[in-house]
């Protein structure tokens, strides 16, 4: 699959990626927070690498909130990810959205691995100008894992025979999914 010769970087670069960094957070707020149709929401907290932000979206009475991370890939500015953990305003819900830069294989989905060991994938949902949002609803397992891994790396396709991992970084996730309204 040639996962490991395409491997792309975490490290932001912060004077080639801010205009991407931006742009990602905006549309990841703007998927993580249905209805809300300005700004990205102000950071809450932040819990390691990740970002608590929250918003009221026009309409609604109460303020929603989602934890968030974005990575760019060093040796490619245009290719970013933006993963966004979030409770449903019904509390009945944990997702999990990951945007993807357009140009990904939709049918390969968008593959996850927790320090090296492969937990599977998940399909894309739709794209939008900015990218491509996949989706999960995370049970207990998932959390679980996720809150004992150190790293997660979720990879795109390209083409069915390369992907491209992106390593995010699960430092502070556990104690920002804890403290997410």
């Amino acid at each position: 699959m040639g996962l490991s010769r395409c491997m792309a970087r975490s490290v932001l670069r912060p004077a080639d990626s801010l205009r991407t960094l931006i742009g990602l957070l905006a549309a990841a707020f703007l998927l993580a927070l249905p209805g809300l149709a300005h700004a990205q929401g102000a950071v809450r907290s932040v819990h390691g690498d990740w970002q608590i932000r929250c918003d009221t979206p026009p309409g609604a009475q109460t303020e929603q909130c989602a934890l968030i991370q974005s990575v760019v890939a060093e040796d490619r500015s245009n290719a970013g990810l933006t993963v966004i953990v979030l409770k449903t305003a019904d509390q009945k819900s944990r997702l999990m959205r990951v945007v993807a830069p357009l140009g990904v294989l939709l049918p390969s989905g968008l593959g996850l691995k927790l320090d090296n060991q492969d937990v599977g994938r998940a399909g894309f949902v739709r794209c939008l100008p900015n990218g491509c949002v996949a989706e999960v609803v995370m049970d207990d397992k998932l959390l679980g894992q996720l809150r004992s891994a150190k790293t997660a790396t979720f990879i795109i396709f390209e083409t069915p025979e390369e992907g491209i991992g992106f390593p995010l970084s699960l430092n502070g996730l556990g104690e920002g999914y804890d403290k997410l309204p």
